[in-house]
């Protein structure tokens, strides 16, 4: 069973942020969504790949507009020798089985299409199409990939589950664990968790296990970032919560924020450089001077695409993390354009504040 997603109309191809919303609602309610297509509203090959579909035994989630919605109702009840009727003021076929405002479900043979209207600044309908299966996704720091499939695969075994081991950043592996049947998720964990107690995070969600653990501890994290750019706190304010434990970041991209806001002294800067060791140590115990937080991450790179040089080529990142008295600093050789650069470097400045502090953490 596969799941195909069709956006219909050019502003889900235009509008990113709009795009990016849906895509984000779909994938918290489905396993995978294993090929995306646009069409345009006048797309003449719409009505056979519809029906193509509806003729396998695959998922199927339409997104149109308020304009195509009854349109694609009626290409829908074409392909299914089907009529539309108006329910609850909306036009649809009349064989679907559910529906909610601006969306409704419809089953043939084998297959089921899902279809959603949304437009600009509007709320995402109920997704009524659900092909998640018993899932879970756990957490391993500091461990080699080979060696973590060789410890869970005796485990997976005993309890039927599968899994499926990526790479987020060097030192920080995800483990998707699915049970199609039988399989017993909940003993899988538990049992990897003996085997990896200080290693091993149950959490699906990494950001949301930080503010949960410092929000019932009453502690703080703040920042301080300069080639991220205030990415570090995105990724956190991203979620509920999130003023419970974060006092806040402070962005200095220059070298002179970075002595007035962070009092990073002149003479470190110039000897050393502002992407090194001794400054985003100073930088994060500035950080932790101003705003008096339990933690600190600082961050500062060369994220490219230029700027680089022989001794510090793009991609060179130097993270400090910090906890009162205990910090240390790591230097990374990240590879990739600008964002992605950005991306990694501030995966592993979380990950260096969970190995910081493994009792609260783990």
């Amino acid at each position: 069973m596969k799941l195909h997603l069709i956006f219909i109309g050019n502003k889900f191809i235009y509008n990113r942020v709009l795009k990016e919303y849906i895509l984000r609602s779909i994938e918290s309610e489905n396993e995978f969504i294993d090929t995306i297509t646009f069409f345009g509203s006048s797309d003449n090959s719409l009505f056979l790949y519809i029906e193509e579909q509806l003729n396998s035994n695959d998922k199927l989630i339409i997104v149109t507009n308020k304009k195509n919605f009854s349109t694609i109702g009626k290409l829908i009840s074409t392909a299914t020798s089907d009529n539309q009727v108006l329910k609850e003021g909306m036009l649809m076929p009349q064989k679907a089985s559910l529906f909610e405002e601006r969306s409704y479900l419809l089953e043939y043979n084998e297959a089921a299409v899902n279809v959603i209207q949304i437009d600009e600044n509007q709320k995402m309908p109920q997704i009524l199409l659900q092909t998640k299966e018993t899932l879970a996704t756990i957490h391993v720091f500091e461990e080699a990939k080979k060696s973590l499939v060789v410890m869970l695969q005796p485990i997976a075994q005993t309890y039927e589950v599968e899994f499926e081991v990526t790479s987020l950043v060097e030192g920080w592996l995800q483990v998707d664990v699915l049970s199609k049947r039988y399989g017993d998720i909940s003993n899988f964990i538990n049992g990897a968790k003996k085997l990896l107690p200080n290693k091993l995070i149950t959490s699906s969600n990494i950001l949301a296990h930080i503010i949960e653990r410092l929000t019932e501890l009453k502690k703080k994290v703040s920042f301080a970032e300069s080639c991220t750019g205030g990415l570090l706190s995105y990724y956190f304010t991203k979620h509920n919560g999130a003023s419970n434990i974060l006092d806040g970041s402070l962005v200095t991209y220059s070298n002179a924020l970075k002595e007035n806001w962070l009092a990073v002294s002149h003479e470190t800067l110039v000897a050393n450089g502002a992407v090194s060791a001794e400054v985003v140590d100073e930088m994060s115990e500035g950080a932790m001077n101003v705003s008096s937080a339990d933690y600190t991450l600082s961050i500062s790179g060369i994220a490219g695409d230029g700027g680089g040089t022989e001794e510090k080529p793009v991609g060179t990142v130097y993270i400090s993390a910090r906890m009162h008295e205990v910090h240390y600093e790591e230097r990374l050789q990240f590879q990739g354009d600008r964002n992605y650069v950005q991306e990694q470097s501030a995966l592993y400045a979380i990950k260096m504040l969970l190995l910081i502090d493994k009792k609260t953490f783990f």
